[in-house]
């Protein structure tokens, strides 16, 4: 029983979550249409918290998602409102995503500065960026309804932003599982030194690394402009915390302490349905972010458990 809950602990605590707001909700929580929303509503945090695991398998934090994430909505919106077609809009913004990721890896890989002083750095200077290309306020009119379709839109019955949540997870599900630079950034996580004397390219991939959590972050942006039909240069500033708490609790699931993507799915299942069972119940939004907190001091309790267990 003991290995069992080492192992699967976190999985059960999301299925015992399920029962009980499934009991005190019989008639709302376990409908089909309920856990449809639920999947649409963790769509955007699933994608930011898989960049967030990129980052964080080769052992380093990316603090600047948050302010990509915003900048990302302004500047989609910005552009689309002077008429730019948004075929051309959206790979630009995931460029200067992917640009912006690879000055930060730079910082890191190169100049051998904290990930963390780095990004918290440079978060800051581009939420001053996107203040100013805003002027500080929302910018909601003009925005062609075509664009409002990723983000509002269904396929097969199915809301838009779920196929790409699913699209996502399983591109980064296949990059480490099947690829060299999958590999690599794990090798490069569990001993940087020994990736090296190996003939790992450790500056390489780590920039590849930060690129691709910035692309997540920059796609959070645009899907979240897209779905509110208005963008807001502090958008993405509710990202941050819940992101990292996904990425800690899929930490304690199937792999020994390691970021991985199926742990971060559940992770954010597990904030989804927390989320959505509180909601229902009408608990205030104040001690949904007091839980947050608690669940990221809970799941580094028990990881750090399961180390010295091992």
């Amino acid at each position: 029983m003991k290995n069992i809950l080492r192992k699967y602990g976190t999985v059960i605590g999301l299925f015992l979550i399920i029962i009980i707001f499934s009991i005190l909700k019989p008639g709302v929580f376990p409908t089909l249409r309920n856990w449809t929303n639920i999947l649409e509503q963790i769509s955007l945090l699933a994608v930011i918290a898989i960049g967030a695991t990129v980052v964080m398998v080769i052992g380093e934090f990316d603090l600047s998602i948050a302010s990509v994430a915003s900048f990302a909505g302004i500047m989609t919106a910005g552009l689309l409102v002077k008429g730019i077609s948004m075929f051309l809009v959206i790979p630009i913004v995931l460029l200067v995503g992917f640009l912006f990721g690879l000055i930060n890896g730079f910082f890191v890989s190169k100049l051998n500065i904290l990930s963390f002083i780095t990004t918290l750095s440079s978060g800051t200077f581009l939420g001053g960026i996107t203040f100013w290309y805003s002027g500080g306020t929302i910018i909601f009119s003009g925005i062609p309804d075509q664009f409002l379709i990723w983000g509002q839109g269904e396929l097969f019955g199915i809301p838009m932003v779920i196929w790409i949540m699913l699209l996502i997870f399983f591109i980064f599900l296949y990059i480490f599982n099947q690829t060299m630079l999958g590999r690599h950034l794990y090798a490069i996580g569990g001993n940087e030194k020994a990736a090296r004397y190996s003939g790992i390219k450790v500056e390489k991939n780590k920039l590849i690394a930060f690129g691709l959590t910035s692309v997540l972050a920059a796609l959070t942006g645009i899907l979240l402009a897209s779905k509110l039909g208005s963008a807001h240069p502090t958008a993405g500033g509710g990202f941050l915390l819940k992101s990292y708490a996904t990425v800690f609790l899929g930490m304690t699931l199937f792999k020994q302490g390691e970021p991985n993507i199926p742990g971060t799915l559940v992770g954010v299942l597990i904030m989804g349905v927390l989320a959505n069972g509180l909601t229902l119940l009408y608990v205030p939004n104040y001690f949904q972010d007091m839980l947050t907190g608690s669940i990221i001091i809970a799941a580094l309790v028990f990881q750090g458990m399961k180390v010295q267990n091992n």
